[in-house]
């Protein structure tokens, strides 16, 4: 093989690596947005297309991020909006105009909606081989679900997550939206994965993701036990099913705190220099993992009864210093302040029609290369006129479709 020259030595900071990406999305509430949300940190332009009336509906969720709806905020910082009446001919033709220079297109549209506008993955990537065009389902499609609508908490609980969360009694969905957010990075990957191929053969095509099988994959741990094993893992809480002691243990504060034991010397040094009971360290009713499992309330009954003499700083303390992996069990208020985030200076300001806004910088660094990109979050419209104007329309064209409410 001859040898290959060096590369060429480029400009530091590196760029962000999207950058000169267009992305058109047709798009709403977190699974689409969120996708398109990464691709826009990572340097990408993403032109939001919204309803006129009233944008993208997860505008309407709430107020509570200073009169704005926290999942629009978290979901499309960064992004231009341009609100268009799709029913319009001239508000498609728009859309089709941005497309065509676009290259990437993502829509999570209700299921039948993109082909009935010519908007579909296979139609768009037949008329532009380089664009790379994204379906976002709930469950596909084809097969007997093509059509069933999919909210967040549906999937969850067609996916079996519901089944595995939760207290023996009582199954709850996750406190996030799980299948959202699921479908939403592996779209943003496939979109990835799409760059890469069309780098090396010039052709965009289509990526498909449901939501169903996003969230199905992430099932992987309980569906093989039980597709394997035969039984489904138990629901247990904060607990663990095979592993004691493993559970959220209270403080005499009012804290929680977490702990696994992982093996049997971590119990011994648990029991020595936490529990100060060292003879329980060679009981033969808790010296092994198996006996504390079968003997579960009791071991439990013995950590929650000395941690409850300490706070739960003080405890995390002992239990640090003991090598006993822990966490205090933290809301998102405590979340919000949290020392590591705090000292790793992972928080930013966004700009908003409401104001500067605190924001997480996004879990992908690049060290050696520019800042993420993390935008203002948009008004409804906000760049409609002068991107329609950067594809070609007229300021009289604009005005016209402004007045008869194609466009907002």
């Amino acid at each position: 093989m001859e040898p290959q020259p060096p590369p060429l030595p480029l400009p530091l900071p590196l760029p962000l690596p999207l950058e000169g990406i267009t992305v058109v999305a047709v798009e709403q509430a977190v699974a689409a947005p969120f996708a398109t949300r990464q691709l826009a940190d990572l340097g990408a332009r993403v032109i939001k297309v919204e309803r006129v009336d009233g944008g993208d509906f997860a505008r309407g969720y709430d107020t509570a991020a200073g009169g704005l709806a926290s999942h629009f905020v978290w979901c499309n910082r960064g992004k231009e909006s341009v609100a268009l009446d799709l029913k319009d001919p001239r508000g498609l033709d728009a859309v089709r105009r941005l497309i065509a220079g676009a290259d990437v297109f993502v829509q999570n549209l209700a299921r039948g909606a993109a082909a009935r506008l010519g908007l579909d993955a296979a139609t768009l990537c037949a008329a532009h081989p380089w664009l790379i065009a994204v379906d976002i389902s709930g469950y596909g499609l084809s097969g007997p679900y093509a059509d069933k609508r999919a909210y967040d908490m549906l999937v969850q609980c067609e996916a079996g997550l519901v089944s595995v969360t939760g207290t023996a009694a009582q199954p709850v969905k996750a406190g996030i939206p799980a299948a959202d957010i699921a479908a939403a990075m592996y779209a943003f990957s496939g979109v990835l994965a799409a760059l890469v191929r069309r780098g090396t053969t010039g052709r965009g095509g289509p990526v498909e993701v449901a939501m169903l099988d996003a969230l199905a994959e992430w099932m992987g741990h309980p569906l093989h036990h039980a597709m394997h094993g035969g039984t489904p893992p138990a629901r247990t809480g904060l607990a663990h099913a095979v592993i004691a002691p493993y559970d959220g243990y209270p403080t005499g504060d009012g804290g929680r705190v977490l702990l696994s034991v992982q093996n049997d010397r971590e119990w011994r040094r648990l029991a020595e220099q936490v529990l100060e009971r060292p003879e329980l360290a060679h009981d033969p009713a808790y010296a092994t993992n198996a006996a504390r499992v079968e003997h579960r309330d009791r071991t439990d009954e013995l950590v929650a009864t000395a941690l409850a003499g300490f706070g739960a700083e003080e405890a995390v303390a002992r239990l640090e210093a003991a090598g006993i992996a822990c966490a205090l069990l933290r809301d998102v208020a405590d979340v919000a302040e949290h020392p590591q985030l705090a000292a790793r200076d992972r928080w930013r300001e966004v700009s908003s029609p409401v104001g500067p806004l605190r924001a997480l910088l996004p879990p992908i660094t690049l060290p050696g290369g520019e800042a993420a990109r993390m935008g203002p979050v948009p008004a409804l419209g906000e760049q409609t006129e002068a991107v329609l104007r950067a594809v070609g329309m007229t300021d009289d064209e604009i005005a016209a479709l402004r007045r008869d409410g194609v466009s907002a």
